[in-house]
């Protein structure tokens, strides 16, 4: 027989920077674990996050928004002056819009595209708080954390957006977690990232991230009685780094000759704070609620995690102190801003999901006690999420006996419910699933089964918001959006005017894919509605101002009316 001769293993190598061959040690057994988690996580984050993303049409106004800027960008060829419906666009710095428009250069102009970054983020996201958490505590709390914040409704939910907000909230956490690390080693580098990361999130949304970061050091440094934070030589590098960063788009519209834009910019940020934008005002506690309920379930366990607990390391507790720091900053500072919307304090989803991740970790340990309380506050939110859930399929079968009650008022949401919608008959089970997988798994909590247990009630949760998203929220659409939609994409690639009439709206920008016309004229609904057009020009409007529009504007035409809009045709030739 042939023997066959034995191979001397081959040690891994990499070049050095210098060119040099060098052996790599080889990986320990907790280092290939932590490559399994990664790649595990990784996998199932493209699962939960990714597949039919653009099953539901983008909502206006903030998601269409943003897309629309991104298809612009694509249209005009210009990527560092922002524009909507081809005008300059000061509310929102570039970089999330660079996002979509690759996104869209590779996957088309569509609701996919335009949320594929968010899924990205979604997996960046769990794969930082993974890590960190192994790193202040161990990889089982790493595990907790990220699953607290994928198995929340409002936090998972936004990684199947097209928001802005996923990366600016990820850019903001990990310049404070590499700040955090920074005071601990003093590390230049450390700081650095810091910088840079603080930089990309004024580059994704505005300067309100410096505020923040701000707020949270200078809050930091009062607790910890003025104690320096940093050198003046430290100093200088960290803002010179994030100001470079930054304001990198800000200089090239300076040096582009652009300047108005910067004006504008900054009278639009002061103006968020100082004054509520149109439809979006709400009172003091409008975020407390938002948090506890669109939270659900992490929000239960966080408010436990509060405590403070004597077993916890020196380096653990400084951490944990400003993930609380993080917290009341932006719950407190966005509840001061008159402009009240959903997503604002969507900041406080990391120190939350972390303060979740702690409750559940001290509990197993021995270290904290269940309270029947929290049982009862999570069945609460359980139950009036599975109610909501499980009612809104039965919409279809009973809205006329709902509108005969004589209980809905309002003009606009009546017509909505006409809307012919098809459903397939056991989205209600959504709902009681949900409710009773809830109480199962609080059973096993209360039992002394406190891992099963938390674990399966974020898995519970995580499989109610995918779920939702995919057969319940495209139906939802019909009735809010969808006549005004189907409308647009009918208009897609004709050569006409499109425009709205009496409400703000991006989507008759987006659908139809507006090509770009230098005449400024006719951008101006006034001169589409009484001016001499040269081609049809296309009006949606609501049901409840066809009155106004029948009564002034004598030349447009009914064309048809849906679910709450009235769509309207001018033709040239007429005009006063």
């Amino acid at each position: 027989m042939c023997k066959v001769k034995k191979m001397r293993a081959i040690p891994n190598i990499y070049a050095s920077g210098n060119g040099q061959l060098l052996e790599l040690k080889p990986l320990t057994r907790s280092e290939v674990s932590v490559w399994k988690y990664n790649l595990a996580i990784v996998a199932a984050a493209l699962v939960l996050f990714v597949p039919f993303l653009g099953s539901a049409h983008l909502f206006d106004w903030d998601e269409i928004n943003f897309a629309e800027c991104a298809r612009e960008m694509l249209v005009t060829h210009n990527y560092f002056s922002v524009k909507i419906n081809f005008q300059p666009f000061w509310e929102k710095p570039p970089l999330f819009i660079w996002m979509q428009a690759l996104s869209m250069s590779v996957f088309g102009i569509n609701a996919f595209a335009a949320r594929l970054p968010d899924a990205i983020c979604g997996i960046i996201t769990l794969l930082a708080v993974f890590n960190i958490g192994r790193k202040i505590y161990n990889e089982r709390f790493g595990l907790l954390w990220m699953l607290a914040f994928a198995g929340s409704f409002l936090p998972h939910f936004f990684f199947k957006s097209g928001i802005i907000d996923p990366w600016f909230n990820l850019f903001i956490f990990c310049s404070i977690y590499y700040f955090i690390i920074y005071s601990d080693t003093k590390s230049v580098n450390r700081l650095l990232l810091s910088a840079v990361f603080i930089g990309l999130a004024v580059l994704t949304k505005g300067p309100a991230a410096v505020l923040i970061l701000g707020l949270c050091l200078v809050i930091y440094r009062i607790l910890m009685r003025f104690e320096p934070l940093m050198t003046l030589k430290h100093f200088l590098i960290y803002s010179s780094t994030a100001a470079l960063v930054g304001g990198a788009w800000l200089l090239l519209l300076l040096f582009s000759g652009h300047a108005e834009i910067i004006s504008q910019f900054f009278i639009y940020q002061v103006r968020l704070f100082s004054t509520p934008d149109a439809g979006h005002g709400g009172p003091f506690y409008y975020h407390w609620i938002v948090l506890l309920v669109g939270c659900f379930p992490m929000s239960v366990f966080a408010l436990r995690g509060f405590k403070s607990n004597a077993h916890d390391t020196a380096f653990q507790r400084v951490f944990k102190l400003h993930m609380m720091i993080l917290f009341w900053v932006v719950l407190i500072l966005f509840s001061i801003v008159k402009t009240k919307i959903v997503h604002y304090s969507s900041l406080c989803y990391f120190p939350m999901s972390f303060l979740a991740a702690y409750t559940i970790h001290k509990l197993i340990n021995g270290q904290l006690k269940w309270k029947k309380a929290s049982s009862v506050l999570m069945m609460v939110l359980a139950g009036l999420f599975g109610i909501v859930v499980s009612a809104l399929p039965l919409l279809e079968k009973y809205k006329q006996q709902l509108v005969a009650t004589g209980l809905v008022k309002d003009k606009m949401m009546l017509e909505n419910l006409k809307a012919n919608v098809h459903w397939l008959g056991f989205e209600w089970l959504i709902g009681v699933v949900f409710i009773i997988g809830t109480a199962v798994m609080l059973f096993f909590i209360t039992k002394g089964k406190i891992q099963q247990g938390a674990i399966g009630i974020f898995l519970v949760s995580m499989f109610t918001v995918n779920i939702s998203s995919l057969v319940i929220a495209p139906r939802v659409e019909q009735y809010t959006q969808g006549a005004a939609i189907e409308f647009y994409e009918y208009l897609k690639d004709k050569d006409c005017y499109v425009e709205t009439y009496g409400f703000k709206s991006y989507a008759y920008l987006f659908y139809p894919q507006k090509k770009e016309d230098k005449n400024p004229e006719h951008s101006n609904i006034d001169w589409m509605l009484r001016g001499n057009i040269d081609k049809p020009a296309y009006f949606a409007s609501r049901i409840t101002d066809y009155d106004q529009i029948f009564t002034t504007y004598k030349d447009l035409k009914e064309i048809y009316r849906k679910n709450g809009f009235v769509f309207w045709v001018r033709y040239p030739g007429f005009y006063h």
